[in-house]
């Protein structure tokens, strides 16, 4: 079976392109891959079978042989870095529950403080 790379994958569209290894574009729809799974990274090692569609090479049976690496767990934050972070949050929104507890929402500076530390930590995260 030819193995190759995910160019990119749109799940809202349904398909994306795979590399194979001799240099290949093959049209990866989204019914080809495990079950399960909907979407894939580009950069994501694939096997998969080839049938020739109306409109060329066609991936069938997809299987994913190794996960795209993670560029964000490269240059998240360090974990001691993250430990005080999350002690800032806690305390932020302890206080911002006080306040909507007495039926007051915080103030759009205080708020948007808050989401910025929210983003900060989901995004170190979520890899």
């Amino acid at each position: 079976m030819p193995t190759g790379k995910v160019k990119w994958f749109d799940s809202k569209k349904g398909f994306g392109f795979v590399a194979t290894d001799d240099g290949q574009e093959v049209f990866l729809p989204s019914s080809a891959l495990p079950s399960g799974v909907t979407t894939v990274k580009p950069g994501t090692r694939m096997e998969f079978g080839v049938a020739e569609g109306r409109r060329g090479a066609q991936a069938l049976s997809a299987r994913i042989l190794e996960k795209a690496p993670s560029i964000a767990k490269n240059v998240r934050k360090p974990a001691e870095e993250m430990a005080v972070i999350t002690e800032d949050l806690i305390k932020l929104l302890d206080g911002m529950s006080n306040d909507l507890h007495r039926g007051r929402y915080p103030d759009s500076a205080h708020g948007r403080k808050i989401a910025a530390i929210l983003r900060t930590v989901a995004d170190n995260l979520d890899v």
